[in-house]
C-alpha cells in the first residue's frame, strides 16, 4: 500500500476501499503482535516506527519512517512513534457456548472501545451492532479498546428482528425489570444494550420478546453510561 492511501485510511470509506486501518501506540501494537501469533491474516499488518523506535523487535514488517510522515498517519496531537497498518478482517464464525451483548444505535467511541475492552476481559462473548452505530475501526474506538478488537469477534448492520433466529433467550437492560442480581439474569443468550441518549425502542423489545432487567440505583440521575452498564452485568455474569 502507498503512503498516500495510508493517509487517508483516517476517513471510513477509504478504510472500506482499501480494506485495512490503523492503530497507534505501544500497547496497540504490542497486542496485534500477541494475536498474529493465532490469527495469520494478521500477519499481513506493517509496522511503522520513528528513529525512536528504530529499535523495535518484531516478527511483522517493519519501515522506519520520518516524524513528520508519523504524523500525516496518525490521529493524535502528539504520536508516540509507532503505528501499524493493519488488514480488515472477516469476523470469525461463533463458538461453541459464546454469549452475545447487543449494541442498538451505540454513537459514542469512547463508550464502545470501552465495551469491546470489558468483553475481551471477561471472554465467550461476541458483539452484534445495530445499523447507524459507530464505526469499530474509528482511531477513537481503537484506542479506547486498547487492543480488544483483537480478542472480540464484532458483527455489524445485525437487525434486531433478526435476534430470536440466532438466540432463543433474549434480555435487555432498562429501568424497570427484575434486578440483575437475580438467578433469572444469567440464563440468557444475548443481552440487549441501548443507545446512550434514546435507549431502547419498546415495540422492537416486546416484538422480540426480551426479558427485562435493571442496575438497581438510587435514581438521583436518569439512567447509567452504557460503557458501565455493560462493565457491570459482565460482572454479574461471572461472578
Amino acid at each position: 500500500m502507498k503512503f498516500d492511501d495510508i493517509k487517508k485510511l483516517h476517513e471510513k470509506k477509504f478504510r472500506e476501499k482499501l480494506k485495512h486501518f490503523v492503530i497507534e501506540g505501544e500497547h496497540l501494537v504490542q497486542e496485534l503482535e500477541k494475536a498474529s501469533v493465532h490469527d495469520a491474516r494478521l500477519r499481513e499488518s506493517k509496522i511503522f516506527v520513528t528513529r525512536d523506535y528504530a529499535h523495535w523487535s518484531s516478527k511483522l514488517p517493519m519501515h522506519v519512517i520520518q516524524s513528520k510522515q508519523m504524523e500525516q498517519i496518525s490521529e493524535t496531537r502528539s504520536p508516540q512513534g509507532i503505528a501499524a497498518v493493519v488488514p480488515l478482517l472477516e469476523t470469525a464464525a461463533p463458538r461453541p457456548g459464546e454469549r452475545a451483548v447487543y449494541l442498538h444505535e451505540i454513537q459514542d467511541p469512547g463508550n464502545f472501545g470501552t465495551i469491546l475492552r470489558t468483553l475481551a476481559w471477561f471472554g465467550n462473548f461476541r458483539c452484534l451492532c445495530s445499523a447507524d452505530s459507530v464505526d469499530l475501526h474509528n482511531g477513537k474506538v481503537v484506542r479506547a479498546s486498547m487492543g480488544a478488537i483483537f480478542h472480540v469477534p464484532v458483527e455489524f448492520d445485525v437487525p434486531m428482528a433478526a435476534l430470536p433466529k440466532r438466540f432463543p433467550r433474549i434480555a435487555c437492560l432498562e429501568l424497570r425489570g427484575q434486578p440483575i442480581a437475580s438467578q433469572a439474569f444469567r440464563e440468557f443468550d444475548c443481552y440487549v444494550f441501548g443507545n446512550e441518549a434514546r435507549g431502547l425502542p419498546d415495540d422492537q423489545m416486546k416484538a422480540l420478546g426480551a426479558k427485562s432487567f435493571t442496575i438497581p440505583g438510587t435514581g438521583a440521575i436518569e439512567s447509567l453510561n452504557v460503557a458501565g452498564a455493560v462493565n457491570i452485568c459482565m460482572y454479574e455474569l461471572n461472578r
